[in-house]
């Protein structure tokens, strides 16, 4: 049977964009919030763009969470994107201290000058993680992809990191691996060519 993934559907994210970007790949998805219909898939990507609290407050109405943790369980790979990454943490201090998914230990923090991070930013790949064992393979580094964010992550394991950026000189983490977990600051389905190699590689995880 093919691989099915996951798009978690909560109205909180740049779903149609993703799913352009699997289809290209020839990886059959869904948009669902459904749990029962997510536990028949092979994978999750859990997208977002907007604020923290109110993604955990739809998530949890949605029992999500429950099925995410399950998916962790068993290994099955999940993909975070922008707001996405940052759920996987265990609290953001978006409006006030919030309570998240918690895979990751860390936090979630505004950026010192108060600004949105907009538009294409060069990733520098961290030489601690070998790519192939990431989604970051296929030429990646120094590669421009495209972000979208005003708050960013701080994993306590700096081991996790797989890429940073840079925003008015402050360098923040753009890209997270621990196990089957894979997350992106940026957005893969917007970053052109270079993100399709994402995709690219997801495929192969699914496979």
């Amino acid at each position: 049977m093919k691989p099915k993934i996951s798009i978690i559907d909560y109205g909180m994210g740049n779903i149609f964009s993703i799913k352009c970007a699997l289809d290209a790949q020839g990886i059959d998805s869904v948009f669902t919030k459904n749990i029962q219909d997510i536990r028949k898939t092979d994978g999750i990507i859990l997208p977002g763009v907007g604020a923290f609290p109110e993604a955990i407050r739809r998530l949890k109405k949605n029992k999500i969470p429950d099925v995410i943790e399950e998916f962790h369980k068993k290994n099955k790979i999940i993909i975070g994107i922008c707001l996405g990454m940052q759920l996987l943490f265990e609290k953001s201090f978006e409006f006030s201290e919030n309570s998240g998914l918690s895979l990751i230990s860390g936090k979630v923090i505004r950026f010192e000058k108060d600004f949105m991070n907009v538009g294409w930013r060069q990733i520098t790949l961290n030489s601690r993680n070998k790519p192939e064992n990431t989604l970051l393979k296929n030429n990646l580094n120094n590669k421009h992809m495209y972000f979208i964010h005003s708050y960013h992550t701080i994993p306590e394991d700096k081991s996790y990191v797989t890429s940073t950026a840079k925003f008015e000189k402050e360098e923040f983490v753009s890209s997270i691996n621990q196990k089957n977990l894979f997350a992106f600051q940026f957005h893969p389905e917007k970053s052109g060519l270079d993100g399709m190699k994402i995709y690219e590689e997801i495929k192969r995880k699914l496979i």
